[in-house]
Protein backbone atom coordinates (compact mmCIF):
# COMPACT_ATOMS: atom_id res chain seq x y z
CA UNK A 1 0.00 0.00 0.00
CA UNK A 2 1.21 3.28 -1.03
CA UNK A 3 1.48 5.93 1.20
CA UNK A 4 2.92 9.58 1.14
CA UNK A 5 3.25 13.00 1.75
CA UNK A 6 4.40 15.64 -0.36
CA UNK A 7 5.29 19.00 0.73
CA UNK A 8 3.28 19.05 3.59
CA UNK A 9 3.06 22.38 5.93
CA UNK A 10 1.05 23.41 8.64
CA UNK A 11 0.90 26.44 10.26
CA UNK A 12 -1.20 27.75 13.88
CA UNK A 13 -1.64 31.60 12.86
CA UNK A 14 1.89 32.90 11.76
CA UNK A 15 3.97 29.99 13.17
CA UNK A 16 4.88 26.89 10.78
CA UNK A 17 5.19 23.91 13.30
CA UNK A 18 5.59 22.15 9.80
CA UNK A 19 7.44 22.96 6.87
CA UNK A 20 7.56 21.65 3.54
CA UNK A 21 7.84 17.93 4.57
CA UNK A 22 7.80 15.26 1.88
CA UNK A 23 8.45 11.48 3.10
CA UNK A 24 7.38 8.25 1.74
CA UNK A 25 6.30 4.95 3.20
CA UNK A 26 6.81 1.32 1.71
CA UNK A 27 5.08 -2.07 3.07
CA UNK A 28 6.71 -3.51 5.89
CA UNK A 29 9.12 -0.01 6.67
CA UNK A 30 9.78 1.45 9.96
CA UNK A 31 10.50 5.14 9.51
CA UNK A 32 11.11 6.86 12.61
CA UNK A 33 10.88 10.42 13.37
CA UNK A 34 13.08 12.03 15.50
CA UNK A 35 14.14 15.67 16.71
CA UNK A 36 14.22 17.62 19.60
CA UNK A 37 10.53 18.98 21.50
CA UNK A 38 9.14 21.04 18.97
CA UNK A 39 10.69 20.18 16.03
CA UNK A 40 7.19 19.28 14.61
CA UNK A 41 7.34 14.92 14.98
CA UNK A 42 3.63 15.01 16.53
CA UNK A 43 2.13 17.26 13.90
CA UNK A 44 3.60 15.73 11.31
CA UNK A 45 1.77 12.52 12.57
CA UNK A 46 -0.97 14.17 13.36
CA UNK A 47 -1.22 15.51 9.68
CA UNK A 48 -0.71 12.36 8.21
CA UNK A 49 -3.45 10.73 9.81
CA UNK A 50 -5.17 13.12 8.89
CA UNK A 51 -6.71 14.61 12.06
CA UNK A 52 -4.77 18.07 11.09
CA UNK A 53 -5.47 20.07 7.61
CA UNK A 54 -2.17 20.95 6.19
CA UNK A 55 -1.85 24.62 5.02
CA UNK A 56 -0.23 23.30 2.13
CA UNK A 57 0.77 19.86 0.62
CA UNK A 58 -1.38 16.95 0.28
CA UNK A 59 -1.25 13.46 2.04
CA UNK A 60 -1.49 10.29 -0.02
CA UNK A 61 -2.66 6.76 0.10
CA UNK A 62 -3.09 4.25 -3.08
CA UNK A 63 -2.89 7.68 -5.07
CA UNK A 64 -6.06 9.14 -3.06
CA UNK A 65 -5.33 12.50 -1.47
CA UNK A 66 -6.72 11.93 2.58
CA UNK A 67 -8.89 15.01 2.32
CA UNK A 68 -10.94 13.75 -0.28
CA UNK A 69 -11.58 10.21 1.90
CA UNK A 70 -14.21 9.95 5.00
CA UNK A 71 -12.62 9.40 8.35
CA UNK A 72 -13.74 5.33 8.23
CA UNK A 73 -12.46 4.71 5.37
CA UNK A 74 -8.86 6.73 6.64
CA UNK A 75 -9.16 4.19 9.71
CA UNK A 76 -9.97 1.06 7.08
CA UNK A 77 -5.72 2.30 5.73
CA UNK A 78 -4.47 3.95 8.51
CA UNK A 79 -4.46 3.61 12.45
CA UNK A 80 -2.68 6.73 14.96
CA UNK A 81 -1.62 5.63 18.45
CA UNK A 82 -1.17 9.04 20.31
CA UNK A 83 1.26 9.04 23.12
CA UNK A 84 -1.21 8.73 25.70
CA UNK A 85 -4.44 7.16 24.81
CA UNK A 86 -6.94 6.75 27.84
CA UNK A 87 -10.00 3.84 27.79
CA UNK A 88 -11.41 2.98 31.42
CA UNK A 89 -9.86 0.90 33.38
CA UNK A 90 -12.66 -1.88 33.66
CA UNK A 91 -12.79 -2.30 29.93
CA UNK A 92 -11.42 -5.57 29.04
CA UNK A 93 -8.30 -6.00 26.45
CA UNK A 94 -10.99 -7.67 24.13
CA UNK A 95 -13.41 -4.88 24.72
CA UNK A 96 -10.61 -2.49 23.81
CA UNK A 97 -9.94 -4.65 20.56
CA UNK A 98 -13.22 -4.83 19.25
CA UNK A 99 -13.41 -1.29 19.29
CA UNK A 100 -10.67 -1.07 16.28
CA UNK A 101 -13.21 -2.96 13.98
CA UNK A 102 -15.51 0.36 14.15
CA UNK A 103 -14.42 1.52 10.78
CA UNK A 104 -15.05 -1.55 9.23
CA UNK A 105 -18.49 -2.36 11.47
CA UNK A 106 -20.13 0.92 11.99
CA UNK A 107 -22.16 1.47 14.95
CA UNK A 108 -25.56 -0.95 14.18
CA UNK A 109 -24.09 -3.67 12.36
CA UNK A 110 -23.27 -6.89 14.24
CA UNK A 111 -19.52 -8.41 14.64
CA UNK A 112 -19.55 -10.85 11.60
CA UNK A 113 -17.08 -13.76 11.18
CA UNK A 114 -14.56 -12.06 9.46
CA UNK A 115 -14.58 -9.36 11.94
CA UNK A 116 -13.92 -11.98 14.53
CA UNK A 117 -10.96 -13.24 12.77
CA UNK A 118 -9.52 -9.80 12.12
CA UNK A 119 -9.97 -9.32 16.39
CA UNK A 120 -8.60 -12.81 16.64
CA UNK A 121 -5.61 -12.01 14.84
CA UNK A 122 -5.04 -8.85 16.45
CA UNK A 123 -4.89 -10.11 19.62
CA UNK A 124 -2.73 -13.19 18.29
CA UNK A 125 -0.20 -11.01 17.00
CA UNK A 126 0.45 -8.87 19.79
CA UNK A 127 0.54 -11.98 21.95
CA UNK A 128 -2.75 -11.12 23.92
CA UNK A 129 -4.74 -14.26 23.17
CA UNK A 130 -4.82 -15.40 27.01
CA UNK A 131 -5.56 -11.37 28.10
CA UNK A 132 -8.63 -10.75 26.26
CA UNK A 133 -10.89 -11.11 29.34
CA UNK A 134 -8.52 -9.15 31.82
CA UNK A 135 -9.28 -5.80 32.34
CA UNK A 136 -6.79 -2.92 31.29
CA UNK A 137 -6.00 -2.10 35.34
CA UNK A 138 -4.58 -5.98 35.66
CA UNK A 139 -2.29 -4.90 33.15
CA UNK A 140 1.44 -3.51 33.10
CA UNK A 141 2.31 -0.81 30.71
CA UNK A 142 3.85 -2.72 28.15
CA UNK A 143 1.32 -5.11 27.62
CA UNK A 144 -1.30 -2.04 27.71
CA UNK A 145 0.68 -0.31 24.97
CA UNK A 146 0.31 -3.87 23.18
CA UNK A 147 -3.17 -3.65 23.52
CA UNK A 148 -3.45 -0.31 22.12
CA UNK A 149 -1.22 -1.75 19.23
CA UNK A 150 -3.84 -4.95 19.22
CA UNK A 151 -6.81 -2.40 18.81
CA UNK A 152 -4.83 -0.67 15.86
CA UNK A 153 -4.18 -4.21 14.14
CA UNK A 154 -7.80 -4.88 14.11
CA UNK A 155 -8.90 -1.73 11.91
CA UNK A 156 -6.48 -4.25 9.33
CA UNK A 157 -4.79 -0.96 8.70
CA UNK A 158 -1.49 -1.74 6.97
CA UNK A 159 -0.05 1.81 7.83
CA UNK A 160 0.40 2.28 11.64
CA UNK A 161 1.36 6.11 13.08
CA UNK A 162 2.82 5.92 16.73
CA UNK A 163 3.50 9.04 18.37
CA UNK A 164 6.11 7.95 21.15
CA UNK A 165 5.23 4.63 21.50
CA UNK A 166 7.24 3.99 24.48
CA UNK A 167 6.85 7.12 26.30
CA UNK A 168 6.70 6.51 30.55
CA UNK A 169 7.17 2.58 30.08
CA UNK A 170 10.27 1.18 32.04
CA UNK A 171 13.21 -0.20 29.88
CA UNK A 172 11.95 -3.61 29.80
CA UNK A 173 8.42 -2.63 28.44
CA UNK A 174 10.18 -0.12 25.92
CA UNK A 175 12.15 -3.25 24.39
CA UNK A 176 8.82 -5.18 24.62
CA UNK A 177 7.03 -2.61 22.30
CA UNK A 178 9.75 -2.38 19.75
CA UNK A 179 10.05 -5.85 19.38
CA UNK A 180 6.34 -6.14 18.37
CA UNK A 181 6.80 -3.11 16.28
CA UNK A 182 10.02 -4.85 14.75
CA UNK A 183 8.08 -8.41 14.06
CA UNK A 184 5.00 -6.44 12.94
CA UNK A 185 6.55 -4.84 10.13
CA UNK A 186 8.50 -7.81 8.97
CA UNK A 187 6.17 -10.69 9.67
CA UNK A 188 2.89 -8.68 9.08
CA UNK A 189 4.11 -6.04 6.30
CA UNK A 190 2.67 -3.43 8.38
CA UNK A 191 4.18 -0.26 7.60
CA UNK A 192 5.30 2.04 10.66
CA UNK A 193 6.08 5.63 11.20
CA UNK A 194 7.05 6.70 14.57
CA UNK A 195 7.72 9.70 16.33
CA UNK A 196 10.07 8.67 18.89
CA UNK A 197 12.64 10.45 21.40
CA UNK A 198 15.41 7.94 21.96
CA UNK A 199 17.83 8.15 19.44
CA UNK A 200 19.43 4.82 20.23
CA UNK A 201 16.05 2.85 19.82
CA UNK A 202 15.45 4.74 16.28
CA UNK A 203 18.80 3.43 15.78
CA UNK A 204 17.82 -0.04 16.63
CA UNK A 205 14.81 -0.63 14.86
CA UNK A 206 14.48 1.81 11.88
CA UNK A 207 14.77 1.27 8.13
CA UNK A 208 14.88 4.89 7.72
CA UNK A 209 15.30 7.95 9.90
CA UNK A 210 13.75 11.40 9.48
CA UNK A 211 15.71 14.11 11.38
CA UNK A 212 13.28 17.61 12.17
CA UNK A 213 14.24 20.35 13.36
CA UNK A 214 11.75 23.03 13.68
CA UNK A 215 9.39 21.95 11.38
CA UNK A 216 11.95 21.63 8.47
CA UNK A 217 13.37 18.19 7.52
CA UNK A 218 17.50 18.29 8.16
CA UNK A 219 17.33 14.62 6.99
CA UNK A 220 15.84 11.27 5.91
CA UNK A 221 17.63 8.73 4.97
CA UNK A 222 19.64 5.18 6.73
CA UNK A 223 20.52 4.86 10.04
CA UNK A 224 24.01 4.57 8.97
CA UNK A 225 24.14 7.48 7.20
CA UNK A 226 22.57 9.10 10.20
CA UNK A 227 25.74 7.93 12.24
CA UNK A 228 27.69 9.66 9.67
CA UNK A 229 26.30 13.17 9.05
CA UNK A 230 27.44 14.93 12.02
CA UNK A 231 23.69 16.07 12.69
CA UNK A 232 22.76 14.51 15.76
CA UNK A 233 25.43 16.79 17.76
CA UNK A 234 23.84 19.69 15.56
CA UNK A 235 20.23 19.53 15.91
CA UNK A 236 20.38 18.40 19.48
CA UNK A 237 22.76 20.42 20.93
CA UNK A 238 24.97 17.48 22.27
CA UNK A 239 28.50 16.25 22.38
CA UNK A 240 28.67 12.56 21.93
CA UNK A 241 29.87 10.19 18.96
CA UNK A 242 28.35 6.90 17.41
CA UNK A 243 30.09 4.08 18.25
CA UNK A 244 30.01 0.46 17.47
CA UNK A 245 29.05 -1.80 19.74
CA UNK A 246 28.41 -5.08 18.18
CA UNK A 247 30.00 -6.57 14.55
CA UNK A 248 26.16 -6.43 13.32
CA UNK A 249 24.52 -4.09 15.23
CA UNK A 250 23.53 -0.51 14.10
CA UNK A 251 25.81 2.75 15.57
CA UNK A 252 25.39 3.10 19.17
CA UNK A 253 25.22 7.30 19.66
CA UNK A 254 27.47 7.39 22.95
CA UNK A 255 26.61 11.37 24.80
CA UNK A 256 29.95 12.84 26.32
CA UNK A 257 28.39 13.96 29.54
CA UNK A 258 30.74 17.10 31.69
CA UNK A 259 30.63 15.76 34.64
CA UNK A 260 32.59 12.54 33.56
CA UNK A 261 35.36 15.24 32.39
CA UNK A 262 35.05 17.08 35.76
CA UNK A 263 36.12 13.91 37.25
CA UNK A 264 40.01 14.50 35.96
CA UNK A 265 41.80 16.95 37.90
CA UNK A 266 43.04 18.37 35.14
CA UNK A 267 40.15 19.05 33.08
CA UNK A 268 39.28 22.83 33.50
CA UNK A 269 35.79 24.79 31.91
CA UNK A 270 38.01 25.90 29.00
CA UNK A 271 38.55 22.44 27.67
CA UNK A 272 34.75 22.05 28.12
CA UNK A 273 34.23 24.52 25.34
CA UNK A 274 37.33 23.94 22.83
CA UNK A 275 35.52 20.60 22.79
Amino acid sequence: MAFSCSRLSVAYGSRKALDDFSMSLAPGDIRALIGPNGSGKSTALQALAGLIVPTEGTVEIDGKVIGTMSRRDIARHAAFLPQQPSAPDEMTVGQLVRQGRFAHVGLFKSYGPRDEEAIDWALEGTGLSDFADRSLRELSGGERQRAWIAAALAQEAQILLLDEPTSYLDIGYQIEVLDLIHRLSREKKVGIIMAIHDINQAMSVSDRIAVLQQGKLVFDGEPSALAESGLIEQVFRVKGRFVQIAPHAPPHFDVELARWNQADPDFSEADLQAR
